[in-house]
């Protein structure tokens, strides 16, 4: 019996291990927003939830959290912390954003571009690092 309520309790665990739900961002600024606060609080399957699935945006979160687990832990818990300023919100066109914005740990600007694809709104991570895209 005890194996029985072990076993059910692991396949419960790993059947929602990777469906999180998150609420559908609404407007671009609403997926930048969730996006950015899931990166500084390490919740990376919800920033993957709001990024754009690309295998190079893919290997971008990957390496950044790879980056984030060789901080301090006084610097996680800084990141941790931080609150987004939003700088300045530009609609390129009806289907692509670009926010700039900071956090109250580092104060560094960075940019991301929302796009609008199939129906919903998506972070391409890879133009915080080629803003040429």
């Amino acid at each position: 019996m005890k194996y029985l309520l072990l076993l059910s309790i692991i396949l419960f665990s790993s059947c929602n291990g990777g469906t999180h739900q998150f609420a559908k961002a609404e407007n671009a600024l609403d997926a930048g927003r969730e996006f950015i606060d899931a990166i500084l609080k390490t919740n990376f399957d919800k920033a993957n939830f709001y990024m754009l699935n690309d295998e190079k945006n893919k290997k971008l979160l990957q390496q950044y959290q790879t980056k984030y687990n060789l901080q301090s832990k006084e610097e996680k818990l800084q990141l941790n912390q931080s609150v987004i300023n939003i700088l300045q919100v530009e609609d390129i066109n009806e289907k692509e954003t670009i926010i700039n914005y900071s956090n109250s740990f580092d104060k560094i600007a960075h940019k991301i571009k929302v796009i609008y694809k199939n129906g919903d709104w998506f972070v391409d991570f890879k133009y915080t690092f080629d803003g040429n895209l």
